[in-house]
Formats: structure tokens, C-alpha cells, sequence
């Protein structure tokens, strides 16, 4: 994929959008009964048999270890991190799942800072990220004196924002050494595989009436075809073409995008606290992009 640095903001910033938009079709999924592990594994199971009509040539890495680190990013960028970012969903708000999990900009920026001595941070960047997670904590207040938090649901969504600030890294680490749809697929391939034990404590039983119900199967290709399979291909490329730590500041507007989304489709209330952290993060994403 060819194209100018403004090009590849541009992708980043529609990708992000896109993304923003998998926190409500999540949520509708899990309100007619899918499980976390079960929306995961229809979504990236879709994905891997779409990306097999694009790359399927090649089977393995070059080396077994190069080969882990793939098995580590389908983890990361997989099967952990929407583990632990849809059962966030089932037990806490939506925006409040949004805006933990797009602390990953700012985690990612640490891990490159102490994993790669070639990264650098700016001013600008630093400011602009601690200002993005000011606003990450007024949404977490949201709206009110006393810390309104779900223990469990926000944990886990900083857990999601761990996982994926590692698999950034990981990518970054791949990215020189074999194609975009070579990582995505194996992404898609190791995160499905690492997903299946949980299904020996909680079975899977497919309710085929639910799943092929109109608004069930839409968000079900949204989340595997648009949402994974284009998704997740651009993006690897956007990481390698503006480098980790600028590509993933972009994140920082995904809640954004679920906040207001949010708000129109399931109702969710957008208190003047929310506006608040939205304006900081908008200014913050400003600054470490400028």
C-alpha cells in the first residue's frame, strides 16, 4: 500500500472510527445472548476465512521464533484483548469501556520508550497524551464528586489496553519482515485457537434462530468483515508507515466515536463531565500529532 504520511492519517483516523462503532455492536450482541467468547470467535473466525482469498500461500513464519512472536500478537491483539474488552461490556457502561481502553496510546508510548531506543517522545506528544488521559478520567468520574467506577468492568478494559499496547509493539517488531496480510492472518489464525479453551468451561451452544436473525448476523459481519478483516490489515500497515507511537495516539478518538454513538442507539446519557474529557482528548491528540 502506497501513499503520502497524510494519506496514511487519514486511514487511521477512519479505522479508529470504525473501531469506535464495535463498542455498540458489541453491546447489541451481548444483549441477545452471545457470549464475550462466542462474539470473538464468530468474528475472527470470519475474518480468517475472508483473508485466506488474499493470502494463502504461505503457512509458517521463517522461524519458530518469529512464529511465537505471531502466536503472542494473536494473543494480545486476539483472543486476550476482546476477552477482556467484551466482558467489560457486559458489566459496565460503554463509554466507560471506551475511554480505559484507549489509555493504550499512552501505555504503548511507555513500552516503546523503554523497548526501543530508537523511539523518541516529544513534548508535544508527552502533553498531549497526559492530557488525553485527564480526559479518560473525567469520564471515569462521570459527572459526579464520588468515583463512579465498576471495579471489574474498568480492571478489565485496562487490561484490553495493556494487551493491545503490547501487540503494537509486536507488530512493529513483524512488520519488516513479511507482508501485512501474512501477520493479519496468522493474527486471526493464533487468536481463534487461543480462544477455544474457554469453551471447555463454558460450552459453546449456537442459537441458529438468534444467530441468523437480522440485527444478530449485520453486527456479526460488522464486527468480522469491516471491523477485523479490512480493520485490521490497514492498520498493520498504518503502524508500520507512521510508527507505533504516532499511529496509535489515533485510539485516543475511538471513545469518541462510542461516546456519541452511545448516546443515540442505546441511550446511554452524555453528562457535561463526558463533554469535558472528549474536548481534553481532542486537544490531546492535537498536541501529540502537532
Amino acid at each position: 500500500m502506497k501513499g503520502t504520511h497524510g494519506t496514511y492519517h487519514l486511514i487511521a483516523i477512519l479505522t479508529v472510527t470504525i473501531w469506535g462503532l464495535t463498542f455498540i455492536s458489541t453491546k447489541v450482541l451481548l444483549q441477545h445472548g452471545l457470549t464475550p467468547e462466542e462474539i470473538f470467535f464468530y468474528r475472527f473466525a470470519i475474518a480468517y476465512a475472508g483473508i485466506w482469498l488474499f493470502c494463502s500461500k504461505r503457512l509458517f513464519a521463517h522461524c519458530w521464533r518469529d512464529e511465537l512472536w505471531l502466536l503472542a500478537a494473536g494473543v494480545c491483539g486476539g483472543s486476550l484483548y476482546f476477552f477482556t474488552e467484551n466482558t467489560a461490556l457486559g458489566v459496565t457502561r460503554v463509554s466507560n469501556v471506551a475511554f480505559l481502553v484507549c489509555t493504550a496510546p499512552l501505555i504503548t508510548t511507555i513500552l516503546s520508550l523503554l523497548f526501543y531506543k530508537g523511539e523518541k517522545a516529544s513534548r508535544g506528544l508527552i502533553y498531549g497524551s497526559l492530557l488525553a488521559l485527564v480526559g479518560v478520567a473525567l469520564i471515569v468520574f462521570n459527572g459526579s464528586t464520588v468515583l463512579r467506577l465498576s471495579p471489574k468492568g474498568d480492571l478489565l478494559s485496562l487490561c484490553a489496553a495493556l494487551s493491545w499496547a503490547f501487540y503494537s509493539l509486536i507488530i512493529k517488531k513483524m512488520a519488516g519482515r513479511y507482508p501485512t496480510t501474512f501477520i493479519t492472518r496468522k493474527v486471526f489464525f493464533y487468536g481463534v485457537l487461543t480462544i477455544l479453551p474457554s469453551f471447555l468451561f463454558q460450552p459453546m451452544r449456537p442459537d441458529w434462530t438468534t444467530l441468523f436473525s437480522p440485527i444478530v448476523l449485520m453486527n456479526l459481519l460488522f464486527l468480522a468483515v469491516m471491523a477485523s478483516l479490512v480493520c485490521y490489515a490497514v492498520w498493520n500497515v498504518v503502524l508500520k508507515q507512521l510508527g507505533t507511537v504516532h499511529a496509535t495516539n489515533y485510539i485516543y478518538l475511538n471513545p469518541l466515536v462510542a461516546m456519541v454513538a452511545s448516546t443515540l442507539i442505546l441511550g446511554e446519557g452524555m453528562t457535561p463531565m463526558g463533554l469535558v474529557g472528549a474536548a481534553c482528548i481532542l486537544l490531546g491528540v492535537y498536541l501529540a500529532e502537532k
